[in-house]
């Protein structure tokens, strides 16, 4: 199966809307990764943000969601993680967004994976 492109023409837009759905409802330490130029890179993003409860992680995902759909219409290609809310993935085709629970990002620590990678570390507003 292939992936569809995305419907959004600017990637760095779509980020921008990921960022600030995290944002606002105060997801922590997001870090953004521009994995695209490395070999086998599978998108162009990973953004990546931990939250301390699984009420607070789902309530991110589906922020998520909301808002890409909303200003940009656009639907998530694919997610995962939803019924036990400690790690939701959302497929962007262009971004593929990590939303832990913190103790599981601590154990995870999938950006050491991506070391290589440019990283943008976001401030929660």
């Amino acid at each position: 199966m292939t992936k569809k492109s995305a419907k959004t023409n600017n990637v760095e837009e779509l980020l921008a809307c990921i960022v600030d759905a995290i944002q606002e409802k105060k997801g922590q330490n997001i870090l953004s990764l521009d994995i695209g130029s490395l070999p086998n890179a599978v998108c162009k993003y990973f953004v990546i943000c931990n939250a301390d409860s699984t009420t607070q992680v789902d309530a991110i995902a589906n922020n998520i969601e909301d808002k890409v759909l909303d200003k940009l219409g656009e639907k998530v290609f694919r997610s995962a993680g939803y019924q036990n809310a400690i790690w939701i993935v959302l497929d962007y085709v262009d971004i593929v967004v990590h939303v832990f629970q913190t103790e599981w990002r601590d154990y995870y620590r999938i950006e050491d994976l991506w070391a290589d990678a440019k990283a943008i570390q976001y401030n929660v507003e």
